[in-house]
């Protein structure tokens, strides 16, 4: 049976903590390997080729961000950044490295609980899983091959930047997207610095899909960061 758990490779050179995420995680829903170092952490990944990696950006050999860009090199798993640093900048570089999330300590067991879930869900939706072309949040309905969206029966018209804004975070749902991140995929890469005309879209957004724009139950502000889209609010 716990051949079928999830496996998590758990790269932190903090003994303690290391036993307090075993004894947290594992006993009904995940395996779980560890590594003290980056160089083993990424030895256990090639190896073990898990369903997801928590990783400490302050290890004693490399610094967590260079982990990220050698293991995006060859592996699209799920990263979720465990760490004591709380500064935007740390978190735009881990994301723009290619994490797909990010969690401060102290950090609650449940709400990682809930990322590794949402990660592992992100996960079957990477190539070679089926696709759904149509995304629910609550009574939003966007149905991705047909380019339309309804909010319970009635029609929602977006324009073209809109919906190609959405799509990016349905296709993160859950995630994190870095403002960088939406800048070069909806306006190019000659616009990552134009902050501005992400919130003026998101400000758009929210006005058609949210009940209450200035209390946004799907599309999350992550403060100097970037977007959430959180589907199951």
């Amino acid at each position: 049976m716990t051949e079928l758990l999830p496996l998590i490779v758990l790269i932190e050179d903090e003994l303690p903590i290391r036993r307090f995420l075993r004894a947290s995680l594992t006993p009904a829903h995940y395996r779980m390997e560890e590594a003290g170092t980056g160089v083993d952490g990424l030895k256990t990944i090639a190896r073990e080729k898990p369903e997801i990696v928590i990783l400490d950006l302050g290890l004693p050999d490399i610094d967590g961000v260079q982990l990220i860009r050698q293991l995006r090199e060859w592996s699209d798993v799920p990263i979720i950044i465990l760490s004591a640093r709380d500064q935007e900048v740390d978190k735009v570089a881990a994301l723009d490295a290619g994490a797909d999330d990010y969690l401060v300590k102290p950090f609650s067991v449940p709400e990682l609980e809930a990322r590794l879930r949402v990660a592992i869900r992100h996960r079957s939706r990477i190539p070679g899983a089926p696709q759904q072309s149509t995304f629910k949040m609550g009574d939003i309905s966007v149905d991705l091959a047909a380019r339309t969206v309804s909010r319970g029966s009635e029609p929602v018209h977006l324009t073209k930047i809109e919906f190609k804004l959405l799509t990016q975070l349905i296709k993160h749902s859950g995630m994190v997207v870095t403002h960088r991140h939406l800048l070069k995929e909806v306006w190019g890469p000659s616009h990552i610095e134009d902050s501005h005309y992400l919130r003026i879209y998101m400000g758009q957004l929210r006005h058609k899909l949210e009940q209450d724009p200035a209390q946004p139950r799907y599309l999350r502000t992550e403060l100097g960061v970037g977007y959430r889209l959180v589907a199951d609010a």
